[in-house]
């Protein structure tokens, strides 16, 4: 245990506190138990260690470990937390639980067992909380942590304090909000490099090196997390970056799943089991029509990587229309629920259908529909039908 102690106190002196993301204050920490999901490189690592840096002295009251440490491989996770416990621990951080097998089991006994100890981990975007081994659901509140929003980036590189607004107030005031914004910043200024490299946070370490990183990224979800987390035999990693490696080449499409399965050599049930971890790993985004029913979780009506920086890392031909709607999606799929529509190109909270276009993007097709607005590139300021597509990375 002092090995764990000792290397948490280097890693909490190492942090820096200068620039904390917004999410920070979106979790309720006088919760007993909090869970702490999001995909791999989102920065929910270094979330944790801010958090103690900014609220807790280095002494024997807090603790952060990592259960992919090799002091687990002979010690128990239930054990290290009674002993630290018992010494006088009030908060511990625990990350990376899915590389611990029975993590569910002993965070609940933990939780049972030490009432006055508060616990956060995190844990891969793969994890459903529901199906864990233990009654987790009720105990926990958890947290789903994206990567960061346009908005965010801009804060990282300019330093400057900007505010994040809601789908409804985008819709409303295009205008005024967007003039708002501009007197501080140029948007258009940043978004290219956002598009590129700017959704994962670890793009701050190097520029140059991000997406040899990123690719780095997607192998270990591809040969590790997902493996681990289905029980999938490692030696089928390959069909996982078949399938990955013929949708990077095509989104966003309407899924062919007879003619993916042959190109892949990948059986339609398993396919269809694939997508849906590619999705929960949050390499893939799946869209589907908003219907009731059974049919709804069936075959999606497109599928989308993840964000554009995924595009850009994987896709050997990604045009501006595909890096446009990617980019859409996957800032209001956070906050919202997003739909493909029958009329236009996407649907948002069961209300809003957007359509979306360069600046030179024409009304006819939505100046008949209620509720429907055009997105349009390369615009710096709305109009009375127009919203800026970069607007809508402001929502958080």
């Amino acid at each position: 245990m002092e090995q764990l102690v000792s290397q948490f106190y280097e890693k909490y002196a190492l942090v820096q506190t200068q620039q904390v993301r917004g999410f920070m204050h979106t979790i309720d920490w006088d919760n007993r138990f909090i869970g702490i999901k999001g995909s791999r490189g989102v920065g929910k690592t270094t979330l944790l260690l801010q958090y103690i840096r900014l609220h807790f002295e280095p002494n024997k009251s807090v603790l952060y470990v990592s259960l992919d440490h090799l002091y687990f491989l002979e010690n128990t996770l239930y054990d290290l937390v009674s002993d630290f416990y018992k010494k006088g621990g009030l908060f511990i951080a625990i990350d990376e639980v899915h590389k611990y097998p029975n993590w569910a089991i002993e965070i609940k006994n933990i939780y049972d067992d030490m009432p006055r100890l508060k616990l956060v981990f995190t844990g891969s975007s793969l994890l459903h909380i529901q199906q864990a081994k233990a009654d987790l659901s009720r105990r926990v509140v958890v947290y789903n942590m994206p990567g960061l929003s346009l908005r965010e980036y801009i804060q990282f590189e300019t330093q400057l304090k900007l505010e994040s607004y809601t789908l409804k107030a985008i819709i409303e005031n295009p205008i005024a909000i967007s003039m708002a914004i501009t007197q501080k910043v140029k948007p258009l200024h940043y978004f290219d490099d956002y598009l590129k490299f700017g959704y994962y946070p670890f793009y701050l370490e190097n520029k140059k090196s991000f997406h040899q990183k990123l690719s780095e990224v997607i192998l270990t979800v591809l040969e590790v997390d997902i493996p681990q987390y289905a029980y999938i035999p490692a030696s089928h990693a390959i069909l996982l970056k078949k399938l990955l490696a013929v949708i990077s080449n095509s989104v966003p499409f309407k899924p062919n799943m007879n003619s993916i399965s042959e190109r892949t050599g990948i059986s339609l049930n398993t396919m269809k089991n694939y997508l849906k971890l590619l999705n929960d790993a949050q390499l893939l985004e799946l869209l589907y029509v908003e219907e009731k029913g059974i049919n709804s979780l069936g075959k999606p009506e497109k599928i989308f990587l993840n964000n554009p920086n995924l595009m850009h890392n994987l896709s050997m031909d990604a045009n501006k229309g595909t890096i446009r709607e990617t980019f859409f999606l996957n800032q209001l799929q956070y906050q919202h629920l997003v739909f493909a529509s029958s009329t236009v190109d996407f649907m948002v909270a069961g209300k809003y259908e957007f359509e979306l276009g360069g600046k030179s993007k024409k009304q006819k097709q939505t100046k008949r529909l209620q509720d429907t607005y055009v997105v349009k590139d390369d615009i710096v300021i709305g109009t009375d039908f127009a919203i800026p597509l970069w607007l809508f990375g402001f929502l958080y």
